[in-house]
């Protein structure tokens, strides 16, 4: 097993900054020093970077205030990613004086593929997993995304992401759910970063009454054996705290955390 210290780097080096190739329909990239911004994801936007540079001060805070004026003269909300290791250490402070509001904290997690691949898919009788590709899919995987986390938001965005990604390169990702009868228990995905050591682990959310029966687990082996027909090295995903323990116990090891700071037009700061 790799060194954290080793996938931490090759996850920096590979994975925060990536753009890939093609984008999907609608999708712009711009470059502002060390950030990309990313435009056209259903009304949202992000933006990522490997490190900020060096940058402190107020030349951080100009950075800081140029994303907000770019997203605020669209009307958009936009994502800011921050990882644990991320400096200065004032980011996070920095961030919240410029209208951000942090979401959940989640845990990098990566793994050597072939360690997670060797483990067998295992489902509950009755439960199968299924490959998917139309939009009915994608609007039924968007319904269980909501009836899990309540967001009124993710019929839309959800669809059309999903089915723009694919539309344009089909052979990077790969939508699985587990279903019984006509009830998707569980639904995830797998990002094939081209170029890459990584293939990286997406969705993961599952019915109340389906969990604790072993079909996340049964996911993660179906995708990592499908990034290891691809000759992949490692396997990443953001592990929210439900998940940790699963992935740590499958043979994942934590290497940093990230949180979301988002900002939207209603979390203008009062001047």
């Amino acid at each position: 097993m790799p060194e954290v210290s080793e996938l931490l780097a090759a996850y920096d080096a590979q994975v925060r900054d990536r753009v890939p190739e093609p984008l999907p329909t609608g999708v712009t990239v711009e470059r502002d020093g060390p950030l990309l911004r990313f435009f056209g994801l259903a009304g949202r936007g992000f933006v990522v970077y490997r490190d900020l540079g060096g940058l402190d001060g107020a030349e951080l805070d100009e950075l800081i205030a140029r994303q907000v004026e770019v997203f605020a003269e669209r009307g958009e909300r936009f994502e800011w990613k921050l990882h644990g290791h991320d400096l200065p250490a004032d980011l996070p402070q920095r961030l919240r004086a410029a209208g951000f509001v942090p979401e959940e904290t989640e845990t990098i997690v990566i793994a050597p593929v072939g360690e997670i691949a060797v483990g067998e898919v295992r489902l509950p009788e009755g439960v199968s997993l299924r490959e998917v590709t139309s939009r009915f899919d994608f609007e039924r995987i968007a319904a269980l995304e909501k009836a899990v986390w309540g967001d009124e938001d993710q019929q839309g965005w959800l669809v059309d992401m999903l089915e723009s990604e694919r539309s344009v390169d089909p052979e990077a990702l790969t939508i699985v759910v587990a279903e019984t009868d006509a009830t998707v228990a569980c639904a995830a995905w797998i990002r094939f970063e081209r170029g890459t050591d990584f293939a990286t682990l997406w969705g993961g959310a599952t019915l109340p009454e389906w969990r604790r029966r072993g079909i996340y687990r049964a996911t993660v082996a179906y995708r990592a054996r499908l990034a290891a027909e691809r000759g992949f090295r490692y396997l990443e995903t953001d592990a929210s705290d439900a998940s940790r323990p699963i992935l740590e116990g499958l043979g994942f090891t934590a290497v940093t955390t990230t949180t979301p700071y988002v900002w939207s037009p209603a979390t203008i700061p009062a001047r």
